[in-house]
């Protein structure tokens, strides 16, 4: 708190002081913003989603069992020439809402809906958290995703990392011309090779499966540029001593080359489980079956023609942002010494 705290102007405030801490928490503002606004909102009910004007935290109307009704009614305090007082309404039409007084119920009261205020506490919707693992088969999408997201990373971890040893460690004729290469695949985006791509998953008989959406994504140009730049900086001498010890290509790469990597293949992890986790484009035209849904495929269920369930959706979101929040908090150490020994910056 002290560091936090701390001053330009020693005891008294510099100008520097209010302008640093404005833009601080502006900043502070737009990054954390919308994020606490998700998570309060995944907690409200779809009515409270939908009134105007919007509150930041979620609130739950209170009710009141009244003789005569089966269901509770929700109460509201009118306050009109009559005075202030509680009711709790029977029905509302138009512009005026039936109301009784819950201590006697007999009696129906005419309310102008302009008169009133809803009684209301903070409350959570825990039925929106729920509600999706037991109405939808939505346990079943978070494994699919997990097994993509994990498998995925695995290979494409695996496979930049042999590319990127073979540009950095030997010398061949046309090695720079192949790295040219692997970075113009950069500047094609995806929609240019749906098509052939997913005329070749359908050759080889890979639709309808999590396989067709893992294969065809583990190669990726990012990762082998990132961990080629970052294998650049491991010495040759290294190497070759390794090699006049006897040991194999395959040791050097796996005992020697890989560890002192960690850094990148930690940069490369982050990236490859975001881009798996929140891959929506691909799967969506390669799955076709409910049963093998990703996460981010099966919250399209919840987006109808005609309606959209935003209370479970808000939620679901929500549960999708926990992994690769995990996934950055624990691997973030690496990502300055990765990306700075790579070249990026």
């Amino acid at each position: 708190m002290t560091f936090l705290l701390k001053r330009r102007g020693g005891k008294g405030w510099h100008w520097t002081d209010i302008v640093t801490f404005l833009w601080l928490g502006a900043g502070l503002m737009v990054m954390f913003g919308p994020a606490v606004w998700l998570v309060l909102s995944s907690f409200k009910s779809p009515a409270g989603l939908a009134e105007f004007p919007p509150t930041l935290l979620p609130y739950q109307a209170q009710t009141a069992v009244v003789e005569g009704h089966d269901n509770p009614l929700p109460l509201f305090v009118v306050t009109d020439a009559a005075g202030s007082r509680t009711l709790a309404e029977v029905r509302r039409v138009g512009t005026v809402a039936q109301m009784v007084d819950p201590a006697n119920p007999a009696e129906i009261v005419r309310v102008n809906i302009a008169d009133r205020e809803p009684v209301r506490s903070i409350g959570f919707a825990w039925e929106n958290y729920l509600g999706p693992f037991e109405r939808f088969d939505f346990l079943r999408f978070t494994m699919n995703s997990v097994f993509v997201t994990v498998t995925a990373t695995l290979i494409t971890l695996l496979s930049s990392s042999m590319a990127a040893f073979a540009l950095s460690k030997y010398e061949f004729r046309g090695r720079s011309a192949v790295v040219v290469l692997i970075l113009a695949t950069l500047m094609i985006p995806l929609s240019v090779i749906l098509v052939p791509l997913y005329s070749i998953v359908s050759a080889v008989g890979l639709m309808n499966t999590l396989w067709g959406v893992i294969l065809p994504t583990v190669a990726t140009p990012t990762g082998v540029f990132l961990l080629r730049q970052y294998m650049l900086t491991i010495p040759d001498e290294l190497l070759e001593a390794a090699r006049m010890d006897h040991a194999s290509e395959w040791q050097i790469y796996w005992r020697i080359v890989l560890p002192l990597s960690a850094p990148a293949l930690a940069v490369l992890a982050i990236f490859s489980v975001v881009w798996r986790w929140n891959d929506f484009l691909w799967p969506l035209i390669v799955l076709s079956r409910p049963e093998v849904y990703t996460l981010q495929v099966g919250l399209n269920a919840y987006a109808g023609e005609l309606n959209v369930q935003w209370n479970y959706l808000l939620a679901m979101t929500v549960i999708t942002m926990i992994p690769v929040v995990l996934v950055f908090v624990f691997l973030q150490r690496f990502i300055t010494a990765g990306i700075a020994g790579t070249g990026l910056k």
